[in-house]
């Protein structure tokens, strides 16, 4: 029985009605209405997992996110999510979150990661840890892409958090899914994924509804769509080893 993360869900859409975010989600009839699937999203904000999660309500299921073991140790987070049984990363033993992610998968849930690993401060995707795509693998499910843009005016890396911003629009746009071979390399899935997720990032922040403000504005769009956000690193970084799961 699921005693926290319903009220949980709640708590978020009052807060998201009060704020009069403008919240599309666009492919919920990607995610399977049961068995396991890997939620593979691209990382811009702080708040992405919220909305990831956000983006499998019309399927009516609860993602289950891996997360760094410090937010399960704190005093307030840590209760909540051990409550809505998302999965802690220790970085020194990544084995572990890794078998616990599988096991979650072969059990029918759905798990969510953030390939990228850290925020892109360009809001372009960067290069992917091979995590997902092994997990996917490992466990027989669906490896499913899915791009959120808007968050990120709300609170990213670098910049004040603007929580009670209103009128916000959300785009959620999700993918279809990705069956990764028993015998693919998790090298040639992650590249897939990543050129999948591009695709996707790319459609929504080019159907975006509104547009900065002015030149001081700009901070939040991309260099390659006029915006002033740093360009990307030149160099992609080498895929994930198996102690180094993707996290919130």
């Amino acid at each position: 029985m699921e005693l926290v993360y319903p009220p949980v869900v709640g708590l978020a859409k009052t807060l998201f009605r009060v704020l009069d975010l403008k919240i599309e989600v666009e492919g919920g009839e990607h995610i399977p209405s049961s068995g396991g699937a890997v939620l593979a999203s691209n990382h811009s904000s702080y708040l992405d997992f919220i909305f990831c999660g956000l983006g499998a309500q019309p399927s009516k299921r609860l993602v289950r996110f891996m997360a760094k073991k410090s937010v399960f140790d704190h005093t307030v987070s840590g209760p909540l999510m051990r409550g809505m049984k998302h999965i802690p990363v220790d970085r020194k033993a990544g084995t572990a979150a890794f078998r616990a992610a599988t096991d979650a998968l072969r059990n029918g849930e759905i798990v969510g990661v953030f390939p990228e690993a850290t925020i892109s401060e360009s809001f372009t995707i960067k290069g992917l840890k091979s995590g997902a795509a092994r997990m996917a693998q490992d466990a027989g499910v669906p490896l499913i892409p899915m791009a959120v843009w808007g968050p990120h005016r709300l609170w990213t890396k670098g910049r004040k958090k603007e929580l009670t911003k209103r009128h916000v629009p959300v785009l959620i746009k999700i993918g279809e899914a990705l069956h990764v071979p028993e015998g693919a390399t998790p090298e040639a899935a992650t590249a897939l994924l990543k050129e999948r997720l591009s695709g996707l990032l790319d459609a929504v922040q080019r159907a975006y509804p509104e547009k900065p403000a002015g030149d001081d504005d700009r901070w939040w769009l991309p260099a390659h769509l006029g915006g002033t956000a740093p360009l990307p690193p030149a160099a992609a970084p080498s895929a994930a080893a198996p102690s180094d799961v993707p996290t919130v």
